[in-house]
């Protein structure tokens, strides 16, 4: 059975530089990362262009907006890590797709589903796997439904991840905090 680490943080956070060095440290080049993002803009070209040459040239590639857990399991090679960055992507994919307007059972019900799949994934697999993903319940309240729907479903999506892994690390300014043991500290628990 495999391993499953979260990282999370914030925008800037250095949830993705940490979850590289990790997946260097455990796996140096047998790593498998997969990218959820779609260059929909010229912004988003641009940090794909940048995260591709931030990542190791050793690295395999899967590039795949949407059925990270089915992907990641139909995948030929035995890697010694895998590294999803990210699922706040995977979680905006898996909103859009779901229809105009959203409807918040149906999105949280495919939501809840990718992330079943990608634990599935991660527990069949040897080896980690290392789920980044933004923490976006620390600012402001959104000013639209579709905002609020989008913060609410990746917060449940964070639990649900986060109560299956071994690990989870929260990034701040680029330090790792590790909250599992922060939380096993905790007097009365």
């Amino acid at each position: 059975m495999g391993r499953l680490l979260l990282i999370l943080g914030g925008a800037r956070s250095g949830k993705s530089a940490y979850a590289q060095r990790v997946a260097e440290t455990l796996g140096g080049k047998d790593v498998l990362f997969v990218a959820t993002a779609e260059a929909g803009d010229a912004d988003m070209v641009r940090r794909i262009a940048r995260h591709r040459e931030e990542r190791p040239q050793a690295w395999r590639t899967l590039e795949t907006p949407r059925h990270v857990g089915q992907a990641i399991t139909a995948y030929p090679a035995a890697v010694a890590v895998v590294v999803v960055d990210c699922l706040t992507l995977l979680v905006s994919n898996t909103l859009f797709a779901c229809g105009e307007p959203p409807d918040p059972t149906v999105v949280d019900a495919a939501v809840q589903a990718e992330v079943a799949a990608l634990v599935q994934a991660c527990q069949a697999r040897a080896g980690t796997c290392i789920v980044v993903s933004n923490e976006v319940g620390l600012g402001l309240v959104p000013e639209n439904a579709l905002g609020r729907l989008y913060r609410d479903v990746l917060g449940r999506a964070n639990q649900s991840l986060a109560a299956q892994a071994e690990a989870v690390y929260f990034l701040v300014a680029g330090l790792p905090v590790d909250m599992k043991a922060l939380a096993q500290a905790q007097p009365g628990r």
